[in-house]
């Protein structure tokens, strides 16, 4: 635990929550009710908790499913909070016989390689009419300006990765995609199957890189081995 700020560790996060799977500075929990009444009727249980605890989630409903994310915007990361409403979520969960399908989540960021980021980031704010500032939604991520996040995470966070020097002969914009820790190794061997090549493991778990048969790339990332990033 981060004891000036409140903030677990990835690991202590993750540990606490096994149900749950921790991405990109949240805990993330995915739920299939099978319809869209027993997800309503989840949905309800949630709120209540939400409300009993003083603290909210984010939650996207779908017909048959439900995924939830936890986080505390105060000290930029999970605090002991998310674990005391993710556990209670569990409890029901367990109640209303619902499975917790973990292998289904993801979140996806597009990295833009930049020379400069603070020249090319207010074009990328502006055309996407996002806030040019840190919106606050995940604290120290994001404050050395390298982040753009959508105020309602509805669409991926947009990132800039500082280059040393030009670089016209390959792509400058990725994708990453982030996944549950234990869910990296088959996604990773599914899009070899694909016809993908790896680029690169050399910084596994932590992200792979892959690439297309036209030499696109992708990294595969996880919240392992991971002390300090820049980005989460």
């Amino acid at each position: 635990m981060d004891t000036t700020s409140g903030r677990l560790s990835r690991a202590d996060a993750s540990g606490s929550l096994p149900n749950w799977r921790y991405l990109l500075g949240r805990m993330h929990l995915t739920v299939a009710t099978g319809d869209f009444a027993a997800a309503l009727a989840f949905v309800d249980r949630v709120g209540a908790l939400a409300e009993e605890q003083g603290h909210h989630p984010e939650i996207d409903l779908r017909w048959g499913r439900v995924h939830v994310a936890t986080g505390s915007h105060d000290v930029g990361g999970v605090s002991e909070r998310d674990v005391r409403l993710g556990l209670a979520i569990d409890t029901v969960v367990t109640e209303l016989g619902l499975t917790s399908q973990p292998h289904r989540l993801g979140e996806v960021e597009i990295a833009v390689d930049a020379m400069d980021i603070g020249a090319v980031r207010p074009f990328w704010a502006a055309v996407l009419g996002w806030p040019t500032g840190d919106p606050g939604a995940d604290g120290a991520e994001g404050a050395e300006g390298n982040e753009l996040v959508d105020p309602d995470r509805v669409g991926p966070t947009l990132w800039f990765q500082q280059m040393d020097a030009p670089r016209p002969q390959r792509n400058r914009i990725h994708v990453d995609v982030t996944v549950a820790h234990d869910e990296a190794d088959r996604r990773v061997a599914a899009a070899l199957a694909a016809g993908g090549r790896l680029v690169s493991d050399a910084e596994a778990p932590s992200f792979w890189v892959l690439a297309d048969v036209e030499g696109n790339e992708v990294c595969v990332c996880t919240w392992q081995n991971r002390d300090q990033p820049v980005h989460d």
